[in-house]
């Protein structure tokens, strides 16, 4: 997406399929905690959440508890910098999809914790996390050519 929003002026991206984006990273961490302890069986694992408030928007007017792909890409290029235009549509406006895809693909995360698990940080900071890594590796500075 971020390939796609340097080299776009506006962006169409699916608004009716929600969940919760996990970063690889994190998750490998989770699964390193999970091998040095004595519990098994399976468990669903996302970045957190936004905690839900009132109106279940945030301050900059995202979503909150869940996110479709429209915000996570809002997201994406918000914190990159971007002023590529989001449009949201629906599935069946974007109708390219190669792979049908759930409306929603929220897991439930609560056995994590049950099981003394820390939850994996919010996806706003993975999303921080990760567009710092590409930053060092000069992935803007390679668009940017």
């Amino acid at each position: 997406m971020l390939k796609v929003g340097a080299n776009h002026d506006e962006v169409k991206v699916v608004d009716d399929q929600i969940g919760t984006p996990t970063y690889t990273f994190d998750l490998a961490r989770l699964l390193v905690d999970m091998i040095e302890t004595d519990k098994y069986g399976y468990y669903h694992a996302t970045n957190s959440e936004l905690p839900v408030a009132e109106g279940d928007h945030d301050a900059n007017g995202t979503k909150t508890g869940y996110i479709s792909w429209y915000d996570f890409t809002k997201e994406i290029y918000r914190q990159a910098g971007y002023d590529t235009k989001v449009t949201p549509v629906t599935t069946a406006e974007y109708g390219l999809s190669k792979a049908v895809r759930p409306f929603n693909s929220r897991l439930d995360k609560s056995k994590l914790v049950d099981n003394g698990f820390k939850p994996l940080p919010l996806w706003t900071d993975a999303v921080h996390r990760y567009l710092e890594i590409l930053k060092k590796q000069g992935f803007f500075d390679e668009l940017n050519k």
